[in-house]
């Protein structure tokens, strides 16, 4: 008997364009979908100012409508506390395809764990054991890393204790 199989990947990264801008893309893929998302972020505000994406293949239905334009409509976005109800609110007036509003969140995401590297590289240089304190600090000092990847999601050891905003 054969199985079926099933494959998934998802990345995303974030690359320095100069002193002022980020670029953050969000690529899906697996068995079922093909989905790819761009945002342009603007610093130091944080703010989204341009955004595009494509969906070469879909299993669902409200996602086979999605035009590239839907996603403009995040575009003034600043990225931060809030973000994800806003997003979530202005994708949903223009798709109903929550795929899209994941990998913008992702997107977003990228930016933030991109700019907090920062407090981690002197970290790692130091030869300093890291402990589950010295993170906990490092969330409790920057909400915005909360929830942002698998050691500072909620149930995590690290993050216990901490309630987001």
């Amino acid at each position: 008997m054969d199985i079926p199989l099933y494959f998934r990947n998802r990345c995303t990264s974030v690359e320095v364009l100069d002193d002022n801008t980020l670029r953050s893309s969000c690529r899906l893929q697996d068995t079922l979908t093909d989905a790819y998302v761009e945002i342009m972020a603007k610093l130091p505000e944080m703010e989204i100012t341009d955004v595009s994406g494509h969906l070469t293949r879909t299993y669902q239905d409200e996602c086979r409508t999605f035009q590239s334009d839907d996603l403009k409509k995040v575009i003034g976005v600043r990225i931060g506390p809030g973000m994800l109800k806003i997003i979530k609110g202005l994708l949903g007036e223009a798709t109903e395809c929550k795929q899209l509003s994941f990998m913008v969140e992702e997107c977003c995401h990228g930016v933030i764990l991109s700019l907090n590297k920062d407090m981690l590289m002197p970290l790692a240089k130091s030869g300093v054991e890291p402990t589950k304190e010295l993170f906990a600090a490092m969330v409790k000092e920057n909400i915005r890393l909360y929830n942002r990847c698998a050691a500072f999601a909620p149930g995590s050891p690290i993050v216990e204790g901490i309630e987001p905003p």
